[in-house]
């Protein structure tokens, strides 16, 4: 960019953060005030009084922290939040308590005091820097459309009352507006970082929360794993050990009457062979249920294709992956569609369903959608709990976006890598 173009961009650049201060300013109102209510209602909780007032004032307090967190952002180019405690469907005492012990709570607080005291001063100082050179700036002109004597103004051992005399603070203008120009950024962007410091999380919060969804997930993965265990002893058990001991007795008769009685001999002998085919069956049906076949031989691609065709409405597929992800991703994935899938086919009332996945900045992202009655809710069913469990082994997520009338959308991302380009970009309907 040439110094020409680059000049009136760095221009509009310090106008824009020039704005923000003035954005900041008028926050600062809201922010005092529900800082000095805060404080007041809270001792008032004892005697009940604060307690209705306050569940007033901590979402506001909230709705303030987040305009600020946004205000940072944007200095700082970056995307800002703070994780409060879930508190959905909570009475009004056990919300309240949940609040107290909330963190993000406190520093939301603590917030809106250096915001309206720390914060205020520099946007102030941003807004009296840029105000005053402008004014001197246009101190002639407004000299010259007006009446003597408005404009006159008190310099030292002088006073300036001629239009020549007005002039001479042209240059004191151009020393504030290099002032400004210089201090604008380092200003806003200290406001930013203070902002930032107080209302988002620490680094050791940040850390403390992965720990605790790292201990949940390993348990539910643990639990997982367990029910997995049985659920496989279960069918081994009732399935192909069973027809396993039949075929052998039956052998072992058709062994023993194989000189007395040769025909009912080969009778048994045909129904082992049914009975270890059945066995085989099984079998396969496990072998299915910890690593589909089609999985290990075409990949996820294919194999959600294959997931597809068995749906009694048209599945449209657009896969776009230049790789494989690694096996126990894959298998995640595979068996979280084939859930979506199901639910589909038997809740939804749905004529279309879509399937996209796709790999982006060390993401697996997969959508599953349909144009049924929508409605559905992750909370109410354990397929799509079963969905979330799995995928949070791998600190995947899954949204749901399910309004009532449709259409449905499922959104799963996965963090990983993909291995050699095996999966070419198909789309089409399956």
């Amino acid at each position: 960019m040439s110094t020409y173009q680059a000049a009136p961009q760095r221009m509009r650049s310090r106008w824009a953060l020039t704005g923000l201060a003035f954005a900041h300013l008028f926050l600062a109102v809201p922010a005092l005030t529900l800082f000095i209510l805060d404080v007041t209602f809270i001792p008032l909780v004892i005697i009940t009084v604060g307690i209705p007032a306050l569940l007033v004032l901590v979402p506001a307090t909230q709705g303030v922290a987040a305009a600020y967190r946004g205000l940072a952002g944007v200095i700082r180019h970056e995307h800002l939040e703070s994780a409060y405690r879930d508190t959905r469907g909570m009475g009004p005492l056990r919300r309240l308590s949940t609040w107290a012990a909330d963190p993000a709570r406190w520093r939301d607080l603590l917030g809106l005091f250096l915001a309206s005291t720390i914060g205020f001063a520099l946007s102030i100082l941003v807004i009296t820097l840029a105000a005053s050179w402008v004014f001197y700036l246009i101190y002639p002109f407004l000299w010259w459309v007006t009446p003597p004597g408005i404009f006159d103004m008190q310099k030292g051992l002088f006073t300036i009352d001629t239009l020549g005399e007005s002039f001479l603070l042209w240059p004191a203008a151009a020393l504030l507006f290099a002032l400004w120009w210089w201090t604008v950024g380092p200003l806003m962007w200290a406001r930013a970082a203070m902002d930032r410091f107080v209302f988002c999380r620490s680094r050791t919060e940040e850390l403390e929360e992965r720990v605790q969804v790292l201990t949940e997930t390993r348990a539910e993965h643990v639990d997982h794993s367990a029910a997995e265990l049985r659920r496989i002893e279960r069918d081994l058990h009732d399935g192909a050990q069973a027809r396993l001991v039949a075929l052998s007795m039956s052998l072992g008769l058709a062994d023993s009457l194989m000189e007395s009685d040769p025909e009912t001999a080969q009778r048994m002998i045909a129904d082992a062979r049914s009975t270890s085919k059945a066995a085989l069956g099984d079998l396969r049906s496990v072998v299915r249920g910890i690593h589909p076949p089609v999985l290990a031989d075409r990949g996820i691609a294919g194999a959600v294709e294959a997931l597809a065709l068995d749906m009694p409405m048209p599945v449209r597929i657009d896969v776009s992956l230049r790789g494989r992800p690694p096996a126990p991703v894959e298998s995640a994935v595979y068996f979280a569609v084939a859930e979506c899938l199901a639910n589909i086919g038997k809740h939804s009332a749905a004529t279309n369903a879509w399937i996209t996945l796709d790999h982006a900045s060390g993401v697996l992202r997969v959508t599953v959608g349909d144009d049924g009655m929508g409605g559905a809710d992750p909370d109410t069913g354990t397929g799509m709990r079963g969905v979330m469990r799995r995928l949070s082994a791998f600190d995947g997520t899954m949204r749901v976006s399910s309004p009532v009338g449709g259409p449905t959308i499922v959104t799963m991302e996965v963090p990983c890598a993909l291995s050699s380009p095996r999966t070419t970009p198909s789309s089409g309907p399956a």
